[in-house]
């Protein structure tokens, strides 16, 4: 397909779909985690996701073997992914997902930090820094608010940590995906490292982390065919054809919506409270992600 130059009604529609399915994400996990030790579930979604994006590729046609010279690089692309949702799964036992979603998405902040040391041409500008600093605060709020505590609970500190840790994680897979597709290693490929490495590590780890089972039902069961699936294979297969498809920028742009969705989300089908301090950092998130990814006057 042609690259378009500007975002159509149709980009934008299936932008907006796939918010909906990213700010899903976060409710699923906590609904699985009710079945399944955390990362165990978190490798059994890679196991899952891995054997879709295979059955994808080669109905595609790509092909499977690693580019020459890129072995390493896709394997700290798998080992980083695979941190990164270690953390997430697991903060998701000891928060809310309202309030892991505030703190997870201020993944551009150290996104942006680490890009203007590490990446040439990504400086931080004026705009940028208003942004970060906007963002930073939100996830700060939300991480100090206390009226966003579920009931009878006196902290959820550690889980909060962990959200932050899943954010960092995910710069670092940014970051080292940006080499990875300088390597001439297509996101299909990135994917497939992603997938098969984080599904090896965390599988073999996942024993440290307590019984595998908890009490499984049929929806936490659906939830992890969902994860695996649906948000991994279909969802990051459409994040990439979008990304190949129209303007980064424009993609960029709607980044705000998932942690909006989230938010609603989590309060709506898990019944989490949303306080007026978590309201006002999820916006002060919403609002720096936009300003982090609006278009500078070149690519405008």
């Amino acid at each position: 397909m042609a690259r378009r130059a500007s975002m159509d009604m149709a980009g934008a529609a299936s932008l907006v779909a796939l918010s909906v399915l990213f700010g899903f994400n976060q409710v699923t996990i906590k609904i699985v985690n009710t079945g399944f030790n955390p990362v165990l579930a978190a490798g059994l979604r890679s196991a899952l996701a891995l054997v879709c994006v295979l059955a994808w590729m080669r109905w595609r046609g790509l092909g499977l073997r690693p580019a020459p010279g890129t072995v390493r690089l896709g394997a700290t692309l798998g080992a980083v992914f695979a941190v990164e949702f270690l953390c997430i799964y697991l903060s998701l036992d000891f928060t809310t997902v309202t309030r892991a979603t505030v703190i997870l998405y201020s993944m551009p902040v150290w996104l942006a930090l680490a890009a203007h040391w590490f990446i040439p041409g990504e400086r931080i500008t004026a705009r940028k820094a208003l942004g970060l600093v906007l963002a930073f605060g939100g996830m700060a709020g939300a991480m100090f608010d206390r009226g966003s505590l579920p009931p009878g609970a006196e902290s959820t500190l550690p889980g909060d940590l962990l959200a932050l840790g899943g954010a960092l994680g995910w710069a670092a897979v940014a970051l080292v995906a940006r080499q990875a597709g300088t390597r001439g290693m297509g996101p299909e490929q990135q994917l497939l490292w992603m997938v098969t490495v984080s599904a090896v590590l965390l599988l073999a780890v996942a024993p440290a982390f307590g019984p595998a089972l908890r009490e499984v039902t049929v929806l936490s069961v659906a939830s992890l065919v969902f994860q695996g699936a649906i948000v991994v294979a279909v969802g990051f297969v459409a994040w990439f054809w979008l990304l190949a498809t129209y303007p980064p920028s424009g993609v960029a742009s709607f980044s705000f919506l998932s942690p909006v969705l989230a938010l609603f989300l989590g309060w709506l089908l898990l019944d989490e409270p949303v306080s007026p301090g978590l309201l006002a950092a999820g916006t002060l998130v919403a609002v720096g992600l936009v300003v982090i990814n609006w278009p500078g006057r070149a690519s405008a």
